[in-house]
């Protein structure tokens, strides 16, 4: 989240971040967008409590900001089907592994049981499924063999930061397209 509040803050992406949304109240994440000025929400603790409350209350705050794209930045929650019919291909994720390969929970450590050379990151539109939606993008990250997964997740960390503001600036451009499951990325000329 804080690369993409810096890549929009320096100009680098040519997007205003609407709003910071959490599902954890109190998490670090508030306070970093605070200091970027951008507008924040968190649940209390009994709106966090009830899922279908939660999505709810978010809905409502996104369409009154009239938010047009969701990017999901260690958002770990499950969207409801009512709430991913609102937003069609416009809720984007990032995940650390180099998808359908390792989704779901610690990437890093089912790469490194699983023995593979390499690894990496992916953004995704986000379907019903788990880490299954479309796949915009990725980059490919070496598994060294005496990598941890800390280490492993500091190098698929450090691509994640330049891959997500790029998807961001491809949608921004009007330059992806969907065609059954595929993403084209069109060239500017093409938009």
């Amino acid at each position: 989240m804080e690369a993409i509040l810096k890549a929009t803050a320096s100009g680098d992406l040519p997007i205003e971040v609407a709003v910071v949304a959490t599902d954890r109240p109190g998490a670090p994440a508030i306070s970093v967008a605070q200091r970027y000025g951008v507008c924040t929400f968190e649940p209390d603790a009994e709106q966090a409590g009830d899922r279908q409350t939660f999505f709810s209350i978010l809905a409502h705050k996104l369409q009154e900001l009239s938010v047009e794209l969701i990017v999901l930045a260690g958002f770990m929650r499950i969207l409801p089907p009512d709430f991913l019919a609102r937003y069609p291909e416009r809720i984007i994720n990032i995940h650390p592994s180099l998808l359908p390969a390792f989704p779901g929970l610690k990437a890093q450590r089912q790469a490194l049981e699983y023995g593979v050379r390499f690894t990496g990151c992916t953004v995704h539109f986000v379907d019903e499924g788990v880490d299954s939606g479309p796949i915009i993008d990725q980059r490919v990250v070496p598994v060294y063999p005496d990598d941890t997964e800390e280490s492993l997740a500091a190098r698929i960390l450090a691509e994640e930061h330049k891959l997500l503001p790029a998807c961001i600036r491809l949608i921004a451009e009007g330059r992806l397209r969907v065609v059954d499951r595929r993403v084209h990325i069109l060239r500017p000329a093409e938009t």
